[in-house]
């Protein structure tokens, strides 16, 4: 009796989950997600062996100018996941503390190759080339191409957010001069799914 109904039940549970993949599947573009597709873009992770999600960010990677004395190393990141229809990456690490009324961009990458699984340490330093072949690096807030570490004023910690987008577009049609704001703008209107790394810095 007890292997009757417990095969019912595997019974039941297997036509749940046919039915579930085959109610997400048959979704049309632009549907509401259900509970199974926003399982399944939690999927997509960035991570760094050089920031903690929520830690206070190492001085390699602060800012060397303005008062800061770190070392302006953009980390090393990690991701994986994509979702499926993904062509191009795009990252962005981005302070909404900063006292200037719009945040304060330090990082915007664009036109990542969607076969890119990592970027190495000190990848934003454009001297160095140690980007993709075809990556563009944006011109951050300090008015400098590449990466810029935090350098906030003194006071309460800062939040930086390391966001990796990935692109339904091979190539984002901006101009090289383009702000972080328009790169940004065009980012979120090609984004798939979103990865993110949060890390404080204060002094």
């Amino acid at each position: 009796m007890r292997r009757t109904k417990w095969s019912a039940s595997a019974w039941l549970v297997t036509a749940t989950l046919a039915a579930t993949t085959l109610a997400v599947a048959a979704e049309p573009p632009g549907a509401k997600k259900s509970a199974a597709g926003k399982a399944a873009a939690g999927k997509f992770k960035l991570v760094s062996p050089d920031i903690g999600q929520g830690k206070t960010i190492p001085v390699d990677q602060v800012f060397n100018g303005f008062g800061c004395k770190g070392k302006n190393l953009s980390p090393a990141l990690f991701w994986s996941g994509a979702p499926a229809g993904t062509k191009s990456f795009a990252l962005s690490v981005y302070d909404p503390d900063a006292p200037t009324g719009s945040g304060f961009w330090h990082w915007v990458v664009y036109n990542i190759p969607a076969s890119t699984e990592s970027l190495p340490a000190e990848a934003g330093d454009v001297k160095k080339k140690g980007m993709p072949v075809g990556s563009v690096q944006g011109r951050t807030d300090y008015g400098t191409f590449g990466y810029g570490g935090p350098c906030p004023p003194p006071g309460k910690p800062h939040h930086y957010y390391f966001r990796l987008f990935a692109l339904k577009v091979e190539k984002l049609d901006v101009p090289p001069d383009a702000t972080a704001a328009l790169i940004g703008f065009n980012i979120n209107a090609n984004a798939l799914a979103k990865a993110e790394l949060m890390g404080l810095y204060g002094r």
